[in-house]
């Protein structure tokens, strides 16, 4: 006999060994959820519901972490880690639901959860536009009207550059291109709607026509993002997340534009001086929720909504890295993400210092 241990990510690998397996499907349904190990944080549970949760994943043979003295007095603001196979997980929601102390609220949310986890395919509508994520990674092609960007300032503030460019990135393979006039380097200044304006409305006009692809204004201000929407783009990149005021929000409703929903700690000016998280990806995530929050109570639809956890803003080397190597845990949130390491310092530090390159 030989054995081989296996390395399964998750529940469609598991359930490709057992087809290879030639196991019968009514079994493969049975036993998929079985293979697959959860591991969720609670974070604001009270210790007694914390108690009843722990005892019930003994039952089913996961188990449930909890602070020492979490079970010795009263706390009405416990942390706790619940482990398991999905298929316990899935079978501790139902028993939560005859429970007190909230814990039926816990075990939708709980599903809500492994639902999002487990999703993999997103139509992102844009204005006329559907883009298919899960069918693969798309490519967001950026275009930085400016003259001071980080790594390409100047490069294309002439617009005749600009098309040019746009129209180049189209034909290597671009899905969207996203176009911006204002500078978020850190350290950057803010310029006034209507010099951005000025950048890259008469650039977002001509790609309108020339392009097959969508057109992303990545933009903070209202003004901005409303000419620009005038002119036919249908995504609103605002690395503000919508919390600069409801404008923004109710303007993409009005367009029918999708909207970037970007975490940033600070602003471009103070992002990156000294920036620290208790919990970082957990920060991280609430600051998207309330963003999302915000678009949803606007009246745009999840199909319009993608998250970005915002490398490179607000983050050191480590938070970056980090990021990138959690990055499956903000799919919990049901959204498709967005990531944008493109040529920012910490990958050439990462490089410099490993030897790797990315």
């Amino acid at each position: 006999m030989k054995l081989q241990a296996l390395e399964l990510k998750g529940l469609d690998d598991v359930v490709k060994e057992l087809r290879g397996l030639k196991v019968h499907p009514g079994g493969i349904d049975i036993m998929a959820p079985k293979g697959v190990l959860r591991i969720i944080k609670i974070k604001g549970i009270d210790s007694a519901a914390l108690n009843i949760l722990k005892q019930e994943m003994l039952s089913l043979g996961g188990d449930c972490a909890a602070p020492w003295n979490a079970f010795i007095s009263r706390s009405r603001n416990c942390e706790g880690i619940i482990i398991g196979t999905q298929a316990q997980i899935n079978r501790l929601c139902d028993k939560l639901s005859e429970q007190p102390l909230g814990l039926p609220e816990l075990g939708r949310k709980i599903r809500a959860l492994e639902l999002n986890y487990a999703r993999h395919n997103f139509v992102l509508k844009a204005g006329k536009y559907k883009l298919n994520l899960g069918r693969r990674t798309y490519i967001m092609g950026i275009l930085n009207v400016t003259p001071d960007s980080f790594s390409d300032g100047g490069l294309y503030l002439d617009k005749d550059i600009a098309i040019k460019h746009a129209i180049e990135m189209e034909e290597q393979g671009a899905d969207i291109i996203d176009i911006g006039g204002e500078s978020t380097r850190p350290g950057a200044k803010s310029v006034s709607a209507k010099e951005e304006c000025g950048r890259v409305i008469p650039v977002i006009k001509i790609l309108t026509k020339r392009l097959k692809i969508p057109i992303s204004i990545d933009t903070s201000k209202t003004e901005v993002a409303r000419r620009a929407l005038d002119c036919g783009a249908v995504i609103v990149n605002d690395i503000k997340g919508l919390k600069k005021g409801p404008k923004m929000a109710r303007l993409a409703k009005r367009y029918n534009a999708a909207v970037v929903l970007m975490h940033i700690k600070g602003t471009p000016r103070t992002m990156q001086k000294n920036p620290k998280y208790k919990s970082l990806i957990y920060e991280i995530m609430e600051s998207l929720r309330q963003s999302i929050k915000i678009a949803k109570d606007a009246g745009i639809s999840d199909n319009k909504i993608v998250i970005d956890p915002g490398i490179g803003f607000g983050k050191n080397v480590e938070h970056n890295l980090n990021i990138l190597k959690k990055l499956r845990e903000f799919k919990s949130l049901g959204y498709p993400i967005l990531v944008g390491p493109s040529r920012k310092s910490f990958m050439l530090l990462l490089r410099f210092k490993t030897g790797r390159i990315f």
